[in-house]
């Protein structure tokens, strides 16, 4: 069990979130109120949304050997133009709701699109061709909201990323949904064989009949459109949309995340489960250092080290060597009582 990818994540998730519970003893309780389920747990799934989106699309990104640096600046953008679409809309028609949602989604495939042209098709290195987007959409961003923060005042519109279903936050249906076709796609079908077929060894890929420019293509288009609608999540649960600010450092939660979870940067096989985990310890450990009164300047460090300890336990190789050392200390230590000298 313990050689399984997802045992030591979760491990240090449940670790997190028993943390939590020496400052707060109602931090697992889960009530309803006003109709809603509600409690620290609701909570970390429902803000931890839009990261466990643009995860699922880093998570196939990354499984080709590639990276997508520019999610951040499309949820930034998704934000903008889903507020610019609404604004001024009353909530006596959702035809307004329904424009922004497929303005988002248009963009959100046009920035895939980019992404997988410049890789796939001119051949720059991904973490080029995606910097790119990151500095120029947010730019893109910044422009569409004339850098100010744009307030929506539009009730269906809010709805998306702050609305409820069957007693949830309706942003966690969104993320199953989004979870359960990326599943489909790459488990029940054979896209998933080719995509690890494509981190591991394109040029084998191609020779043995894999196109592998639309395999890269598809996967930076599906990351494109999992940043999108992360964006108009997180832009609707606050009702505004920031060019400047929102989805900032998303991209590297994202890859921690996918890290975490326990597939390679250097492509090949993946975990979309690990990724989720690995999703949510990153959201879980933000709510603890906010819960347990530490400063957020140190945030990032805590994240660091926190990220360090998982990748170090995952590591075959750390774990021979420490976990080796310690079984040696006991053997002799056993030998020892037993009055035998070992050699």
């Amino acid at each position: 069990m313990m050689k399984s990818k997802l045992f030591w994540p979760i491990v240090v998730l449940l670790i997190i979130l028993l943390i939590n519970l020496f400052f707060d003893k109602n931090f697992f309780t889960i009530e309803v109120k006003n109709g809603y389920l509600t409690g620290s747990l609701i909570d970390i799934l429902n803000r931890g949304a839009p990261l466990l989106l643009v995860s699922i699309g880093m998570t196939l990104v990354i499984a080709t050997k590639g990276v997508d640096l520019g999610v951040g600046s499309v949820i930034a953008m998704a934000g903008a133009v889903g507020a610019m679409t609404v604004s001024g809309a009353n909530g006596d028609s959702l035809v307004p709701l329904f424009t922004a949602i497929a303005f988002v989604i248009a963009i959100s495939i046009l920035t895939g699109i980019w992404n997988g042209v410049l890789v796939s098709r001119i051949g720059v290195q991904p973490i080029v061709a995606t910097l790119i987007l990151m500095v120029a959409g947010r730019g893109i961003a910044q422009l569409i909201t004339d850098g100010q923060i744009m307030t929506v005042y539009y009730d269906p519109y809010t709805f998306i990323g702050g609305g409820h279903l069957l007693m949830l936050p309706f942003s966690i249906f969104i993320v199953a949904a989004m979870l359960v076709i990326a599943s489909l796609l790459t488990r029940k079908t054979a896209m998933g064989l080719f995509i690890e077929s494509v981190g591991t060894n394109p040029e084998a890929s191609r020779l043995s009949g894999i196109n592998s420019k639309n395999i890269l293509l598809m996967v930076y288009v599906f990351s494109g459109i999992c940043a999108g609608i992360g964006g108009l999540i997180l832009s609707s649960n606050v009702a505004s949309a920031d060019g400047n600010n929102a989805g900032l450092w998303y991209e590297l939660d994202a890859i921690l995340a996918v890290v975490i979870g326990g597939t390679s940067l250097n492509g090949g096989r993946f975990y979309l489960m690990g990724t989720v985990i690995g999703a949510l310890i990153i959201q879980s450990l933000t709510t603890t250092i906010y819960s347990i009164g530490i400063a957020p300047e140190i945030n990032l460090v805590v994240k660091a080290i926190v990220v360090l300890i998982v990748c170090l336990l995952q590591s075959p190789e750390f774990r021979k060597k420490v976990f080796g050392v310690f079984n040696m200390k006991q053997t002799e230590k056993k030998s020892k009582n037993e009055g035998v000298s070992i050699s």
